[in-house]
């Protein structure tokens, strides 16, 4: 079994580098679902394209760093392709039909649902502080989803499941990342996911532009760079101290927004983004206060 060091500070900055990888590859998405770089493409074609190069970015990295390959658990990396092809496909396609602030948000509750999970599958103790820190950032998101501004529509629910499968896969993650070494999950996940995405977009498939082609080659490499930091942030801290801080890729889409299109943040954006950070700031602070 393959064994890391907990180090909660560690897990915190790489779980930060992680959110804004996975920030830029949803507004990525956004510019392809939505025609910016040539005709619209289907959500399952993007998610192939994502599987596709994230492939080819790993495995260019395997055949320099030559990882120990060990015996894998086929049945939880399955279960945890599936789960993230499901989570990644319903997210690009919520993100053509509301406003990418919106579709990010709803799809951010998947934290809240790792942490519920995480207590009866991994036996991982959330105490007082951490359900306090995670209910302040709920609180964010939901300041975010503006409430009666018609979210709860078809883009919000496909949100929705993204959350609920990106909830889910966080738990099987922590299980790999505690008996397999980091480039193996890596690997075996985009292999399988790229095979069950191929399958998916075989209707829906369309000849990509050249700036798509490009477009869905730096999704890929910025998804893999986003796995990386991520399962390594897994290994070296509980899934329930780890989850809250992917929150961050909130104020990173902003950010992008602002800095690529243009778009400044309204009030609501900017105080949801604010209680967030607030609940991941909290819950660093109790966590360091625990080991000193």
């Amino acid at each position: 079994m393959t064994s890391r060091p907990q180090n909660p500070a560690l897990a915190a900055l790489l779980t930060l580098c992680a959110a804004g990888f996975i920030a830029a590859t949803t507004l990525i998405a956004k510019a392809l679902g939505t025609g910016v770089l040539g005709p619209p493409l289907h959500a399952l074609q993007i998610s192939q394209g994502r599987f596709l190069f994230a492939l080819m970015a790993l495995s260019g990295a395997a055949l320099v760093l030559r990882p120990r390959f060990t015996r894998p658990a086929l049945l939880l990396h399955l279960g945890r392709s599936s789960l993230g092809w499901g989570g990644a496909s319903f997210m690009f396609a919520a993100a053509a039909f509301i406003p990418l602030s919106d579709a990010t948000a709803i799809s951010f509750l998947n934290p809240v649902f790792a942490m519920l999970l995480a207590v009866p599958l991994l036996g991982e103790k959330v105490g007082p502080w951490r359900w306090t820190a995670a209910a302040v950032a709920l609180c964010g998101a939901l300041i975010l989803t503006r409430p009666g501004g018609g979210a709860l529509e078809f883009g919000a629910l496909l949100a929705l499941g993204s959350a609920l499968c990106l909830g889910a896969e966080l738990i099987l993650i922590k299980r790999l990342s505690g008996r397999e070494g980091m480039m193996q999950i890596l690997l075996l996940n985009n292999v399988i996911g790229l095979c069950i995405a191929t399958l998916a977009a075989l209707a829906v498939w369309q000849t990509p532009t050249p700036a798509q082609w490009a477009a869905l080659a730096g999704l890929g490499a910025l998804m893999a760079s986003g796995q990386a930091c991520f399962v390594n942030a897994m290994a070296r801290a509980d899934a329930s101290f780890v989850a809250p801080f992917f929150y961050a890729a909130l104020a990173f889409a902003a950010l992008y927004d602002l800095a690529i299109f243009g778009v400044v943040p309204d009030a609501v954006s900017l105080i949801g983004g604010a209680v967030i950070l607030c609940g991941a700031g909290l819950l660093a602070w109790r966590e360091g206060r625990l080991r000193t």
